[in-house]
């Protein structure tokens, strides 16, 4: 190869290395920062192709996506100075890469750290302007709002943007909330224990209900039941007596078999008595004397 074509060579390959040093990409999801000798010359490139100056500019990059920074768990006092634990997480992304390297040296670290802070003190003043049922039930999503609002005027200068700022957990400290455990235990306890003795009371007065009625349902019964014995037995004594006053004789021997059956029902019962006495008048007597009947 001769001299000629070497040099040919040559400077094609720098024509071509100065000719890629003159152009770069900024993707979609980035955000871009000229720089000639150090000083930021241009950082509001959209995306696409664009020119520099070889050899003079330089191009940094950085992450233009939504970034999530979850923080640890907090304690914050509530305006009962209550504590509670708080557990949140903030969405953000760079809008200013310029602000984003002068203000914060262009690391993601020092953004967070910033956030954090921020955040921290925003929620901090809200909570120590609520109290614990406000907290809890109602204005979760209102101090959210604010806290992004609040964040989003203080880091605006940092060249960032925060986007939405979330509440994953809000819990009472643990020591708190063994103590409000308790007491809704025994709160429980106490309103079974209320429950519990009215149903024994209900209870003592149905039982007592039900046996004075039973009482009653027997004693009517038992009345009922003797008003129908006594007409029964007033009608047989009526009947007794109907009969009796037809033919005297023949009841008055009737009376006297009954007699000698319920007497020696058993061979153990022993009588003493005369044998011409009148309780074997019908042993002695075979054809009493006849009665007329009474009409």
């Amino acid at each position: 190869m001769s001299g000629k074509n070497m040099m040919w060579i040559i400077l094609a390959v720098i024509a071509v290395t100065v000719g890629s040093s003159a152009v770069y990409y900024v993707d979609e999801r980035e955000k871009a920062i000229v720089f000639q000798f150090g000083e930021i010359v241009r950082s509001n490139d959209s995306p696409g192709l664009h020119f520099k100056a070889p050899l003079i500019n330089n191009v940094k990059y950085f992450d233009a996506r939504v970034q999530t920074m979850d923080s640890d768990p907090e304690l914050y006092l509530t305006r009962e100075k209550k504590n509670l634990v708080v557990d949140s997480f903030v969405k953000w992304r760079i809008t200013n890469a310029a602000n984003y390297y002068t203000r914060l040296g262009g690391l993601a670290s020092n953004a967070r750290n910033r956030l954090a802070q921020r955040v921290n003190d925003a929620l901090r003043s809200e909570f120590g302007n609520r109290s614990v049922q406000q907290v809890i039930s109602g204005d979760r999503v209102e101090i959210m709002d604010v806290v992004r609002e609040l964040t989003n005027e203080e880091t605006a200068s940092l060249g960032i943007e925060v986007l939405d700022v979330r509440l994953k957990r809000v819990d009472l400290d643990p020591d708190i909330s063994e103590r409000v455990y308790q007491r809704m235990e025994a709160e429980r306890s106490r309103v079974a224990k209320d429950l519990r003795a009215r149903g024994a009371e209900a209870a003592e007065r149905i039982r007592a209900d039900a046996d004075r009625e039973r009482a009653i349902i027997l004693a009517e019964a038992e009345q009922k039941a003797q008003e129908v014995k006594g007409q029964g037995d007033a009608l047989a004594t009526a009947i007794y007596a109907d009969a009796f006053e037809r033919d005297r004789e023949f009841y008055r021997m009737y009376r006297s078999l009954n007699a000698y059956r319920n007497t020696f029902a058993t061979p153990d019962n022993l009588l003493v008595i005369e044998p011409d006495s009148e309780f074997f008048r019908y042993f002695n007597q075979a054809s009493p004397e006849s009665v007329e009947p009474t009409n």
